[in-house]
């Protein structure tokens, strides 16, 4: 049977042994608590975890109003994604009633979604274009000659994907093996793009660097991924991949609009317009008459707009968990293209794209979210000025005082150039905003 028709089994792709351990070895007997949940358990436990309570989400962090930080919309999407995991299971255990893992698949997408954001550098979306500015046109364009054609490709389009399964999987200085040791399930069900960059979107989206090529490469033997037959170097989508962006589609886009009300950039008005253009088909009768009881007795403006919210994201979960039933043997196959947000119809695929198209009008170019863009590339340019140069010669005091500023973890026996910049691109990455804006005044002398 040729790899175009040899579908993914359910059986491996929710494998329950760990990363960098043997299969006996990484199992643990507890009651309470699945493979999976424990993941769940690691990674909400863990450093990278808490320090996204101070990564910009979109807005700048708050002051009197509260918005979405990274560490809020993780567990949002965590939330949505456990939901959409368990309607998935279900619907899998009425054909499949003999494969108890299935009933694990909400916990496996919420692990995954849970840790969807852990790689993405300080400063928001913006701060990935300032990394890959450095190399693309600041300071760094001089250390093309000293990696590979690969390596720069890594280099000059930084991915907080591909950045994500780095954190959970090296063992950095002084930690264990395998990293969080996640399962493999989990692992796999995290890398939206399961491809090097080499073979990035159009979009300049990819998977893992070069450092984690074979290491993604287990991960997707171990879970019975296949490869493109047109391309050997690129693999299809773990299924439960489609549930995790999914989840995180339905929260920044819904929880983002909530976010321009409350900050005063969308009116009362206008955002009702657009959560209650989401419920315009035939059947959605029902929606129009608990909203009026609810308007009737709930008549904070804020209330109201999490009604409606919370109203949308549950409609989204009944329809995309249908879309991944209807679609199931094309996942398998790793024939459906796009996203699940893509195969909506009705309403909701018009409600949604009125969302998006004016999420980049009126929110994500809204001067708030220009400012803090700004500042982005100015400190993070001014910190990998600094640092990869003191990693890379190390010619004096200076770069060595530098040099000592990095957490241990950092410091390691590197053999190549480009480990020890990946190096640097740890620390500054895992940097929260206001970490990299302290060590940004500490270099510039700032109020010293």
């Amino acid at each position: 049977m040729s790899k175009l028709h040899q579908a993914m089994k359910w059986e491996q792709l929710l494998s329950p042994a760990r990363f960098g351990k043997s299969f006996q070895e990484g199992l643990e007997t507890d009651v309470f608590r699945s493979e999976f949940q424990r993941d769940f358990d690691r990674i909400i436990f863990s450093s990278p975890f808490r320090r996204l309570q101070n990564k910009t989400q979109v807005f700048p962090l708050p002051g009197s109003v509260f918005v979405h930080n990274r560490l809020t919309h993780s567990l949002e999407v965590a939330s949505v994604g456990r939901s959409l995991g368990n309607r998935v299971a279900s619907s899998l255990l009425k054909k499949n009633p003999r494969n108890p893992l299935l009933f694990e698949i909400g916990s496996i997408v919420a692990a995954a979604s849970l840790a969807h954001d852990l790689g993405n550098p300080p400063f928001g979306h913006s701060g990935e274009n300032a990394i890959s500015g450095y190399f693309i046109s600041g300071s760094g364009t001089a250390l093309k000659d000293r990696v590979t054609d690969t390596q720069w490709n890594d280099l000059t389009h930084f991915e907080g994907n591909a950045n994500a399964l780095r954190l959970l999987t090296h063992a950095f200085s002084g930690r264990r093996k395998g990293g969080y040791v996640l399962t493999y399930a989990t692992l796999a069900s995290l890398v939206k793009y399961p491809f090097g960059s080499d073979n990035r979107t159009s979009k300049n989206k990819y998977g893992f660097f070069d450092t984690e090529k074979e290491l993604f490469a287990d991960i997707a033997h171990k879970t019975g991924l296949i490869n493109d037959p047109n391309n050997e170097a690129v693999y299809f989508r773990h299924p439960l991949v489609f549930l995790v962006e999914a989840a995180d589609d339905i929260s920044y886009q819904i929880m983002d609009v909530e976010d321009a009300h409350k900050l005063g950039i969308l009116t009362t008005e206008k955002t009702i317009e657009l959560l209650t253009n989401f419920f315009k088909d035939p059947e959605d009768s029902r929606f129009w008459e608990k909203m009026a009881s609810v308007f009737k007795e709930v008549t904070d403006k804020n209330e109201q707009i999490a009604f409606l919210r919370a109203s949308v994201i549950n409609l989204l979960v009944q329809k995309i968990s249908d879309i991944f039933h209807l679609h199931e043997k094309e996942i398998l196959l790793g024939q459906l293209n796009g996203s699940l947000i893509d195969q909506l119809t009705g309403a909701p695929k018009l409600a949604m794209e009125t969302c998006k198209t004016l999420a980049w009008k009126e929110i994500y170019n809204h001067p708030s979210v220009v400012k803090i863009e700004i500042t982005g590339y100015q400190v993070l340019n001014t910190l990998l000025g600094e640092f990869i140069p003191a990693m890379l010669h190390k010619p004096n005091s200076y770069s060595k005082k530098l040099l000592s500023l990095l957490p241990v973890q950092y410091q390691e026996n590197h053999q190549t150039d480009y480990e020890k910049i990946r190096s640097v691109l740890d620390f500054v990455s895992g940097m929260t905003d206001l970490y990299a804006l302290d060590q940004y005044k500490l270099i510039k002398g700032i109020g010293i």
